[in-house]
């Protein structure tokens, strides 16, 4: 399998959001499910993950509360805010938009 992708730039925070839309999670539960939907083809590093975390509840995109895991560690569980909610919406649909034009320009066939 090739090389795993970084994220790219301005997308971190959409993808937090759309893991934490299944469902409050922690840091490592929410790496590792973007890790399981994309098929281990995204690099999600532990320190950019955990700015992204910081930035979006001081926005409040999310709120963290402290919790004990399922293997009894103290960790901080992110659940998405009504505004997060709305960011993640209004978000993912100029994504998904920016994708299908990219696959439609990387795809066209010459003349």
């Amino acid at each position: 399998m090739p090389d795993a992708m970084t994220v790219m730039k301005g997308t971190l925070d959409v993808l937090v959001l759309k893991a934490l839309s299944w469902g409050a999670m922690h840091g490592f539960e929410i790496s590792t499910w973007l890790e399981d939907r994309s098929g281990s083809q995204l690099a999600i590093d532990d320190s950019a993950l955990y700015q992204a975390l910081h930035r979006m509840e001081e926005r409040d995109l999310i709120a963290g509360e402290w919790g004990i895991t399922g293997n009894n560690r103290r960790a901080r569980f992110y659940q998405m805010t009504p505004a997060g909610r709305a960011f993640l919406k209004a978000e993912s649909a100029t994504l998904v938009r920016y994708a299908s034009t990219m696959t439609t320009i990387l795809e066209a066939r010459s003349r």
